[in-house]
Parts: C-alpha cells; structure tokens; sequence
C-alpha cells in the first residue's frame, strides 16, 4: 500500500484531496498547524512546521511514498484583526517557505525517495502582461501572498535542479468548493442565494459584477495534484480552467438553482469596487498534455453543485 503526507490536511484541498487518495487506497496522513472545527477525514498530527527537528522527527517516524504540501497562509480583508504589511510578509514566508525548506531538509535526512508536491498560486503571476499565462509567464507577484508563493516555487525548481530531488509544483488558479470559507466570493453568493429564498427581503450586496475570474472545481483540481505526483519527472504545471467568466455570470447560476431571479436579491456598492483587478486566465496545456488531465465538470454545473452542496458540507468529514 502507498503512502501520501498531506500537509495542511484541514483545508479545502486537503480534505478533498485525503478523499481521493483513500479512494485509491493509499494510506494517508496528515500534518495541522491547530486543531480546526473543521477535521480532516484522515489521521492528523499537531506538527509545527518552523521547528526542523520536529518536521524530521515526525517525517522520520513513518516517511511517505508522496508529500502533497498544501500549507497555506490567507489573511483577508473582513479578518477581525489586521496585520501590518511585515507581518503579513512574515506570517507568508513561514508558512509558504520556511515550513517548506524545512521539509525538504528532513526528506534529505530521513526520505530522499519521497516525492512532494507544492501548491504554488495564480498570484504568483501578479497583473497580468499577457493574455494567458502558463508555465514560462514571468513572476511578478504583488502581494504578500504571491510573493511567498512565488519564492516557495522557486525553492522547489532549486531543490529539483541542485538535490535532484522529485519537488514538483502546480500553480493553481481560483477552484471552489463547499468546503471554502463564508468569506470566499464563490460562498458569499451561493450563502446569499440559499439565504433570499429563505427570506425574500435579504439583499446580496456585491462589488464589481463585470469582474472575470478562471474559476475551476476543487475536487478536479486535487486530481490534477494526484495526477502531477505520478510522472516520471517533476516539473511545474498551471492547473486552470482556461475559461473567463464574470461575477455576474456566477451570481445568475446560483439564483437560477434555488428558482430566483439574481436582479431583485443582489445590489452593489462601489466601496466593494476594486478598480486594480486584472483577470488572470491559465494555459493549462503542458498539463493536459503531460496527464490526461481535464476538467471533470463546466462551470455552469460547478455553481449549481456548490448550491446543492451548501447544505451538506460536514459530511465530507
């Protein structure tokens, strides 16, 4: 029996992904940072990512056939506290790059076979210079999120290229599930639909409806990771729909699923209006070509999944 790591194993990816591999019969464990009401339907440890004699000790104790690192730092702006800009550099880097080069030190000691996955971003690319981007897109990240993501990517070509180690990336753009968080666009709409056919007077407050985002579903997207992981040799792939669609477009899917018209619920205010946005829209070819791969669902039935999936979110773990 096959062996996978997850590490951020109570996030949306990780418990999907923990799903999939059980599905295939691998035996899977998981890393968390925190206990989270939100468990991960595999066996989780407590590890602290930024202490390196506990990542080998635990990496020592049971080395994995695969590492999928899916640790991730997100801070928005509803969060009830604000962090200062070198703070939330901070916060990214120990996350997205220090807990990263710490578990590739302890696979050198303990599990140099092993092979890891890296979750790496869209924002690594920045505002787009182009109309598609893909593997060979310059990385020109502004935030403090796409920087980190950007310099994870960049320790895993390092690693692949000097150790010869199988560090393998996947530059994933937006994928949704009905596991993200309320504070997620995708959830914002599909809570807000279920929310005004309860209640006909509840008004959905949006900003920019033209906004275009590559929106791809969540459980396609760990196949793609599944799928990286099972090459012969390791590379960075974008993992994307290819498909622009607006804020607009989402918002009349999932109030056409719970029998509504979008336009007498949904209102916007233009403080929500973020002028600097710049679609980012993902070549996905080198990885179709390499794997097979496609999306499993379009994104018409992925908005009417996440609505038929809003109610049912804890089962999953």
């Amino acid at each position: 029996m096959r062996s996978a790591l997850i590490i951020g194993a109570s996030g949306q990816d990780g418990r999907l992904l923990a799903r999939l591999l059980q599905d295939r019969n691998y035996a899977v464990r998981g890393w968390i940072r925190r206990e989270t009401e939100m468990p991960a339907p595999c066996e989780c440890a407590l590890v602290d990512l930024l202490d390196s004699a506990v990542v080998e000790t635990a990496l020592r104790r049971s080395p994995p056939d695969e590492i999928y690192y899916l640790a991730a730092f997100h801070h928005a702006t509803e969060d009830a506290i604000e962090l200062s800009a070198p703070e939330l550099l901070r916060c990214s880097f120990d996350v997205h790059v220090l807990g990263l080069l710490n578990v590739f030190q302890a696979m050198e000691e303990c599990s140099p076979r092993t092979r890891l996955f890296y979750a790496a971003s869209s924002h690594v690319f920045g505002v787009p210079t182009s109309k598609w981007q893909n593997e060979q897109t310059p990385l020109k990240p502004n935030s403090a999120y796409g920087i980190s993501k950007a310099a994870g990517l960049q320790c895993c070509q390092l690693y692949r290229q000097q150790s010869g180690m199988f560090a393998a990336t996947g530059i994933l753009f937006n994928h949704e599930s009905a596991l993200r968080k309320p504070s997620f666009l995708s959830q914002k709409i599909v809570r807000g639909a279920l929310r005004s056919r309860r209640d006909p007077t509840y008004k959905l407050v949006l900003g920019d409806l033209e906004a275009r985002v590559d929106w791809g579903y969540a459980p396609d997207y760990v196949e793609a990771m599944f799928r990286i992981l099972q090459l012969a040799e390791a590379s960075d792939f974008v993992v994307a729909s290819g498909e622009l669609h607006t804020v607009r477009e989402f918002a009349q899917i999932a109030f056409g699923a719970v029998g509504l018209d979008w336009r007498q619920h949904v209102e916007t205010d233009v403080r929500l209006l973020n002028k600097t946005s710049h679609p980012l829209r993902g070549d996905s070819g080198k990885l179709r070509a390499a794997t097979g791969w496609t999306p499993g669902v379009t994104f018409r039935e992925m908005v009417v999944r996440l609505v038929e999936e809003a109610g049912t979110v804890c089962e999953i773990s």
